[in-house]
């Protein structure tokens, strides 16, 4: 069936990056319909499972602009847009305080500056479903009362199929909602619908052969349905074989009490990470996100294993995140391995005795003299610490990777418009949050701030299409 209704903006998703675009437009006076695949009043999307900090760099986002830029130009070694390094140092304020005048909550999630914007919310009253009453899915409530305050749709069971094109020009979308076809007609389509982590056949393709050897640490809605119309139209797509994500228990693929969390990324970048050989293949100095990804690529994902001691145990693996390793990984089922020397661990975590001890040997006196960048992979001690592993008793935990979103997708510019294969902006197509590229990931897969991203582009957007559609 074909829809009376015509609209200024059609917006595919109804995640942050969606929501925030689509209410900024109501509040602004364009007529604006979002369409959300999922049924239900508390359908799936990342930011409702989120830790909800509003972080950029893991640096408070209220800093001065420039340095906030140069952040993101280290964090990412260069790969980052110009434009849209701009965009997010400086809309990611704004957002949060727009959404403070609307009557989000927010409050500082610990010390670190990078933590002190962080939504809020009750505690759930129904620990079976811990999203509920988050902070994120308070924040979507809220934006969906202004949506429709300010006149707006929110069509939800509505999945976009494809793209409508007159010449090379954006008119729609073709709908599938209740068993039926329907044509949305919109001037101007937004595609924020989310990455493409829960799409094997896209993570196959793009990322590693073996997706079923990640665990997906998300919401399960980010199918790629976006990046799949966009790249049917000849969109331009970047940076697609990087992903978000954090170093987890290898429990965690079969039991949901270890993730999200907690996660293993402090004692990953203490310590030690092995392949099944008992030898080291990554930086554990570059953090978790680029481990996570290391450990993605591995022949074997499910191989890796980190090797630490007593006091890492007891330093990084305790503090640091407010979601802390020690003890959250016992008290939820991951099985940490313990012993007095490191023949009994690498016997009883299943490494070769010989190769581990060789292996922890060199990097403990790498780290004694302070020359740990001569290893082989290079060990980086700018960021992490790196500490020796000689004060017993010694720990061993399988790891898996955690996938929470994709870095990589369309390509957009600093107002969202999406490119072609010439950097020409498709009239009438714009895209924002997960389902583009440009920003996090890289050669390094730098990450900027998944929510930070939504808001500033989303916000970005919508001004822009707001301005256009009223001149």
């Amino acid at each position: 069936m074909t829809s009376p209704d015509s609209y200024d903006v059609a917006v595919v998703g109804a995640g942050l990056a969606g929501l925030t675009a689509c209410a900024r437009l109501a509040e602004r006076g364009v007529r604006v319909v979002v369409l959300e695949k999922g049924a239900g009043e508390d359908y799936p999307c990342n930011v409702r499972i989120s830790g909800g900090v509003f972080h950029i760099c893991f640096r408070h986002i209220n800093d001065d602009e420039a340095s906030l830029v140069e952040a993101i130009r280290r964090n990412t070694q260069g790969y980052a847009r110009d434009d849209q390094a701009s965009v997010t140092a400086r809309n990611t304020r704004t957002a949060v305080q727009w959404f403070k005048d609307k009557g989000a909550r927010f409050s500082s999630g610990g010390a670190a500056e990078g933590f002190r914007e962080m939504t809020l919310a009750a505690p759930p009253a129904d620990t079976a479903k811990p999203w509920q009453g988050h902070g994120g899915g308070e924040l979507l409530r809220i934006l969906t009362g202004v949506l429709e305050k300010g006149g707006g749709k929110l069509l939800r069971g509505a999945s976009a199929k494809r793209l409508r094109m007159e010449g090379n020009r954006c008119i729609g979308l073709a709908v599938e909602r209740e068993g039926r076809t329907m044509t949305v007609a919109a001037r101007n389509v937004i595609l924020c619908d989310g990455g493409f982590q829960a799409d094997p056949a896209l993570v196959r393709e793009y990322i590693v052969p073996h997706p079923e050897k990640l665990r997906q640490r998300n919401s399960g809605s980010g199918g790629g349905d976006a990046l799949r119309m966009a790249r049917e139209i000849g969109a331009q797509l970047v940076g697609m074989d990087k992903f978000y994500g954090h170093v987890l228990a290898r429990e965690a693929m079969q039991s949901d009490m270890l993730w999200p969390y907690p996660m293993v990324d402090p004692i990953c970048s203490a310590g030690v990470v092995v392949d099944g050989s008992g030898r080291r293949f990554a930086d554990e100095g570059m953090g978790g996100v680029w481990m996570t990804n290391r450990i993605a690529h591995l022949p074997d994902p499910l191989s890796a294993v980190t090797v630490f001691d007593e006091k890492i145990w007891n330093g990084p693996a305790a503090s640091g995140h407010i979601y802390g390793a020690n003890p959250g990984l016992v008290r939820a089922g991951a099985n940490l391995v313990q012993a007095r020397d490191l023949t009994s661990l690498a016997r009883a975590i299943d490494l070769p005795a010989e190769a581990l001890e060789a292996t922890i040997a060199e990097y403990n006196a790498a780290v004694e003299s302070g020359q740990t960048g001569r290893l082989n992979p290079a060990r980086t001690a700018a960021t992490y610490k790196p500490l020796p592993i000689a004060n017993p008793p010694y720990y061993a935990l399988r790891l898996c990777a955690g996938m929470t979103f994709t870095m990589g997708g369309i390509a957009v510019d600093e107002v969202g418009r999406v490119l072609n294969g010439r950097n020409e902006a498709i009239p009438g197509l714009y895209a924002a949050g997960a389902c583009t590229g440009g920003l996090d990931g890289g050669p390094h897969a730098g990450y900027v701030g998944g929510l930070a991203k939504s808001a500033a582009m989303g916000l970005a957007t919508a001004d822009h299409l707001a301005a256009s559609i009223r001149g």
